[in-house]
């Protein structure tokens, strides 16, 4: 876990930076173009890019080296921001939309490309730690970068400060990523060459949703249930500022502070307490946790919303930000136990279900807040989660006993097959009595819907 631990230092300088910029940037656009149009047109480009570039993020993951990919992402837009600094203004407004869709793009793929590598660099029974520390980490670089863009660009030299310290946190972070000697594809695993994932024909993308649907359903539930999430977490990100300013006409930005210190705070303490508990057990919960966690996490954030008073609604935030960084956790984890050559598609398609949730959230939770109280708003968008939650739930308990069967049944033949990794993907495991093992793929099934069926249930 050593080169793991600087690797997350590396990855919260970014985000960092990242959060700083999330700041600077926005007010930037409508600094340089006094236009409230154009600034909004800036955010849906981005949501826009954030969309498209999971599918294509997850095709990529697939058939390139995952830490070239990482570099090239950051110093990527280590350059786009340079060019913007040193641009004449006349040019600035074209910029900033290309370094919109640059940063989504670069963003996406990069987050895809971390999650999808985590089992191969700590391997796979430390990932839920690992996610852990990941989760910490950008939870500090939240607070760290909210709290000081206004310091940055009120009294450290501007805009031209913040954009210049973000590209420098993008450098550090590829440095460390170049010179940490760590692998993010499977030992023994198929080249990108020699599976041919980057000849994919065009709707790859959502025929393997499709499969994902057929052959791994409680994975596509959860994938859903994230989607919904994201509408969830726009509509309370939409409604903070007007409850804010509803609660404090005179001082908004008390309230919106304090509740995102105090769930980035709710989130590193999860990530503790998770890692003590699974470390002690040794086991990583599964799709039931994930479930009764966002459950917590939306009921929570409706209460913030009640209209309690200040210490109420603080814990409230708190326990929003423990199962937030609780869901989360399991999520990735249970994703990651996928097969290697399919976990980077699967990383994908939640990537753009995630941000579909999200962008649509943000445009519809603006209009009904015209309309209709914070309260009422995100009660209905984190509703909607809590009642697909609750159908998951059903799901698993009356499935219970089937998916222990299952995952007793994947035991033994693991027991029965001893690892081969230098054996090619695909050839007869050599028998005793020199007969070949027998290939339990049924013709006309595709190899990676067997390949990723076999992956639920895995997670207790």
């Amino acid at each position: 876990m050593g080169h793991f631990r600087l690797l997350v230092v590396g990855n919260g300088i970014s985000a960092y930076g990242s959060y700083l910029n999330m700041v600077a940037l926005n007010v930037f656009v409508y600094h340089v173009t006094g236009s409230a149009l154009t600034a909004g047109a800036f955010m849906a480009v981005r949501l826009v890019t954030n969309v498209l570039s999971g599918f294509v993020s997850g095709r990529l993951v697939s058939a390139h080296d995952r830490k070239r990919l990482m570099v090239g992402a950051d110093l990527t837009q280590a350059l786009a921001l340079t060019a913007l600094l040193l641009a004449p203004d006349g040019a600035r407004v074209g910029l900033l939309f290309a370094l919109a869709v640059i940063t989504g793009f670069c963003s996406t793929l990069s987050q895809v490309a971390l999650r999808t590598s985590v089992p191969e660099i700590v391997g796979p029974g430390l990932r839920a730690r690992a996610n852990g520390l990941l989760v910490t980490g950008r939870s500090l670089a939240m607070i760290a970068g909210f709290a000081s863009s206004g310091l940055v660009v009120a009294q450290l030299g501007g805009y031209t400060t913040a954009f210049a310290l973000d590209a420098a946190t993008f450098v550090i972070s590829a440095s460390v990523l170049f010179l940490l000697p760590i692998r993010t594809r499977a030992a023994g695993g198929e080249t990108p060459a020699e599976a041919g994932a980057g000849q994919e024909e065009p709707g790859a993308a959502s025929g393997f949703a499709r499969m994902l649907l057929r052959t791994a359903p409680l994975l596509a539930v959860m994938i859903a249930v994230r989607a919904v999430d994201g509408l969830g977490s726009s509509s309370h990100n939409v409604a903070l500022p007007i409850y804010s300013d509803s609660l404090d006409p005179g001082h908004p930005a008390t309230f919106i502070s304090q509740f995102w210190a105090t769930w980035a705070i709710g989130n590193i303490v999860a990530q503790q307490v998770f890692g003590r508990v699974t470390k002690k057990t040794g086991r990583t919960p599964g799709e039931r946790a994930f479930a009764l966690g966002a459950c917590v996490m939306s009921a929570a954030f409706i209460v913030v919303f009640a209209g309690l008073p200040t210490v109420p609604a603080i814990i409230a935030a708190l326990v929003a930000g423990m199962a937030d960084g609780f869901t989360e956790i399991v999520y990735v984890s249970r994703l990651q136990a996928a097969p290697d050559a399919q976990r980077g598609r699967l990383f994908g398609l939640s990537a753009s279900a995630e941000n579909t949730g999200f962008g649509l959230g943000m445009l519809v939770s603006a209009a009904l807040l015209e309309s209709f109280s914070p309260l009422q708003v995100v009660a209905t968008f984190h509703g909607m989660a809590i009642a697909l939650c609750v159908v998951l739930l059903a799901v698993l308990l009356k499935r219970g006993g089937s998916l222990t069967r299952q995952e007793d049944r994947q035991k033994e033949r693991q027991e029965d097959r001893p690892d081969r990794p230098d054996r090619p993907e695909g050839q007869p495991q050599d028998r005793p009595d020199g007969q070949e093992a027998r290939d339990d793929h049924t013709p006309g099934e595709p190899r990676e819907a067997r390949d990723v069926s076999t992956a639920e249930g895995r997670t207790s």
